[in-house]
C-alpha cells in the first residue's frame, strides 16, 4: 500500500505539470480573479462581492468538497444568498481537473498542506488578494469547507493560523493525518489513531505562530459512511489542545451542540447531526432558509452555514433557527450517502457496495478517495 501511495502521489503531480491552467474566466454568479500572484497550486480564483458591499467588512472563505465546483457549493450552501444579506465577501477558491480528477482539494498531498507550498499558497495569496480588492477587515477573515474542502479548511486554519479568527469544518478531517493517499484513506474511514496532544502538536508545528488562535466549529452527520464521524472528535480535540482546554471543560449541550468557553467566549464547539449522512446541512424553508439541496448538501432543518456566521459574529445570534431542534434523519439503506467520489447518476449501487471485499477493492477505494480514480 506505500509504492501504491507513492504511484498516486506521483501520478498527481505529473498531471499538474503537464496540463497548462487554462485562462478561463467565471460566467455566473463568482468572477474569476487570474492575477492574484504565485500560484503554485494551480488553483482558481473566484470572488462574490454584494453590490452594496462597503469596506472594512468580513471575508469568508468557502472551500468546496469533490465533484463540485465553487460555485455550486457557494450557491448550494447558501454562502451567496448569506453574503448579500449579511454584507460581507466571498473567496471561493477552485480546484481544477487538472490537479484532481474528482476536483478535491489535495488535503492529504506533502507539497499542497505546508505553509508557502502548493495549494495552501495559493490560497494564501488568494486571501490577500481578495481582502485587498474588497478592503476587507482583516480581523474578520474565516475560513469553511465540505469533505475535502473541510480538510483543506483545517490545513488552512493549521498552516496560517495568524490570518483566520475562525473556521468551520463540515465533514471534515484533522490537520496533518495524511501524507499521502493510503493515510488518507485509513483517516477517512477508521477511527483516529492520535491522541489529542499528538494532533495539537501537529497544529503547533505548522507554523510560527504561537497564538491567538483561530475560533473552531466542527460539524459532522452521525450517518456519515464517507468520512467516519469519529473525525469530528478528532478536530475537536486538536483544537482544543492547541486552545489549552481540557476536553471535560465543556458547557454541555447547549443549544444541540457541545460548547467549550475561555472567559465565557465559545472558542471550539461541535455539531453532530443525527442521522445525516455525508454532506453540509441546510435549511431551506422560513424567513432564515439558504441554500438548494442536492449531492452533499443535505436538508436536515439546520443550516450550519448560516450558524457558521453567528458563532463567528457575523450575524446576530438571535436564536430564531435553534427555536427547533433538527430534523433526526433515519439512516435508511436509500438516505446513505454517495462516496466522495461519486455523484447520483453514477454512484455505486448499494449492495456492490456492501460486497466490495478484498484487496483490489481496498485499491479502488483508496484510488477514488485521493480523487484519482473515477
Amino acid at each position: 500500500m506505500v509504492g501504491l501511495g507513492e504511484t498516486a502521489a506521483v501520478l498527481t503531480r505529473l498531471r499538474r505539470q503537464k496540463t497548462p491552467a487554462p485562462p478561463t474566466r467565471s460566467r455566473g454568479l463568482l468572477s474569476e480573479i487570474v492575477d492574484f500572484g504565485a500560484n503554485p497550486g494551480q488553483l482558481r480564483m473566484l470572488l462574490h462581492a454584494p453590490a452594496a458591499l462597503s469596506g472594512n467588512r468580513p471575508l469568508v472563505v468557502v472551500l468546496h468538497g469533490c465533484t463540485q465546483t465553487a460555485e455550486q457549493y457557494a450557491e448550494g450552501a447558501g454562502w451567496i444568498a448569506l453574503a448579500d444579506r449579511l454584507g460581507f465577501g466571498l473567496l471561493c477558491p477552485e480546484q481544477r481537473p487538472s490537479n484532481n480528477p474528482n476536483r478535491c482539494f489535495n488535503w492529504f498531498e506533502p507539497g499542497d498542506i505546508r505553509r508557502g507550498q502548493g495549494e495552501a499558497a495559493s490560497i494564501r495569496n488568494m486571501i490577500d488578494t481578495a481582502a485587498a480588492r474588497l478592503r476587507s477587515d482583516r480581523t474578520q477573515i474565516f475560513v469553511t469547507g465540505l469533505s475535502a474542502g473541510g480538510a483543506m479548511a483545517s490545513v488552512m486554519l493549521a498552516t496560517y493560523p495568524e490570518i483566520f479568527a475562525g473556521g468551520g469544518i463540515v465533514a471534515g478531517l484533522p490537520y496533518g493525518v495524511a501524507n499521502g493517499m493510503p493515510q488518507a484513506f485509513a483517516a477517512m474511514y477508521q477511527d483516529r489513531q492520535l491522541s489529542g496532544a499528538d494532533l495539537g502538536h501537529l497544529v503547533r508545528k505548522a507554523s510560527p505562530h504561537h497564538g491567538p488562535w483561530p475560533r473552531i466549529s466542527v460539524w459532522h452527520g452521525s450517518a456519515d459512511t464517507t468520512v467516519k464521524p469519529s473525525n469530528a472528535d478528532a478536530i475537536v480535540q486538536q483544537w482544543l489542545h492547541v486552545h489549552g482546554l481540557d476536553a471535560g471543560s465543556a458547557a454541555g449541550d447547549v443549544d444541540g451542540r457541545d460548547v467549550w468557553t475561555r472567559h465565557g467566549r465559545p472558542v471550539v464547539e461541535r455539531r453532530l447531526i443525527p442521522g445525516l449522512g455525508h454532506g453540509t446541512p441546510l435549511a431551506t424553508a422560513g424567513p432564515d432558509g439558504v441554500g438548494r439541496a442536492g449531492p452533499f448538501l443535505l436538508e436536515s432543518g439546520i443550516s450550519s452555514s448560516l450558524e457558521l456566521t453567528r458563532f463567528w459574529g457575523i450575524a446576530a445570534d438571535d436564536g430564531r433557527s435553534r427555536a427547533s431542534a433538527p430534523q433526526t434523519l433515519l439512516p435508511t439503506e436509500a438516505a446513505i450517502p454517495p462516496t466522495l467520489h461519486e455523484t447520483a447518476p453514477n454512484r455505486v449501487g448499494l449492495q456492490a457496495a456492501k460486497n466490495e471485499q478484498g484487496v483490489g477493492a481496498i485499491i479502488n477505494r483508496a484510488l477514488r478517495a485521493a480523487g484519482l480514480m473515477k
